[in-house]
């Protein structure tokens, strides 16, 4: 074959190692992310490390995490619900990024009855303060839940009042301000007295109980 013949197998061979490399670079790429979702239990901080003495934290959930998982956002420690946690920096930043319109859903125990009115309000935008300036949400899908969903009893219970009745929303938000959902039914005349989150992007809370784990795929989110 001379000369010519051992520079085309030569070249064979390095393109053929080329494409093995960059498909075992891409699996491997592939392979690190892992994805998991939790129920974070009422009380909890949406973190690991503690900022104070006697604070519960993600560690204490005792799952196996690997050390490189962090979350995605965060849930005040008032609040429950569902919280992914993952390796994958790039899908966080697509599902914190305003811009993406990523949706997340809550369910909302508000004090006494919402009306029609505070409704039709909260799904048109509010005026909040956010890092102490005036801040006029986007719009959001609202509507009023007709019975209470199906949810664990919370740890503590949220207060009774015999006189004051309580009323149940699910809100859907594109952004997600600090304290956004509180924010927003207190400026209605409606405080929040238990938040739930329920749902982001396809990812559901479904039945998960507080404190559970699961490991999920990428393709939910």
């Amino acid at each position: 074959m001379g000369e010519n013949g051992k520079h085309l197998i030569s070249s064979n061979v390095d393109f053929f190692s080329k494409k093995v490399t960059l498909y075992f670079h891409s699996l491997s790429q592939t392979m690190k992310y892992q994805y998991f979702a939790i129920y974070k239990p009422y009380g909890m901080l949406s973190q690991f490390t503690e900022e104070a003495e006697g604070q519960i934290t993600l560690k204490h959930l005792g799952y196996p995490f690997p050390k490189d998982v962090y979350p995605v956002g965060r849930l005040d420690a008032d609040s429950e619900g569902l919280l992914i946690l993952t390796n994958d920096n790039e899908l966080k930043t697509r599902l914190l990024n305003p811009g993406d319109g990523h949706e997340k859903t809550y369910w909302v125990q508000l004090d006494n009855d919402i009306t029609p009115e505070a409704i039709g309000t909260l799904a048109q935008g509010v005026e909040i303060k956010v890092n102490k300036k005036p801040y006029v949400t986007r719009k959001a899908k609202v509507q009023k839940l007709l019975l209470p969903p199906v949810l664990p009893e919370r740890n503590p219970p949220v207060r009774f009042r015999k006189e004051i009745p309580t009323s149940w929303i699910s809100i859907t938000l594109n952004e997600g301000k600090n304290r956004q959902v509180r924010l927003m039914t207190a400026k209605v005349g409606f405080p929040t007295l238990r938040l739930v989150r329920v749902k982001m992007g396809k990812a559901e809370l479904g039945t998960m109980q507080p404190g559970e784990v699961r490991e999920i795929s990428g393709s939910v989110l």
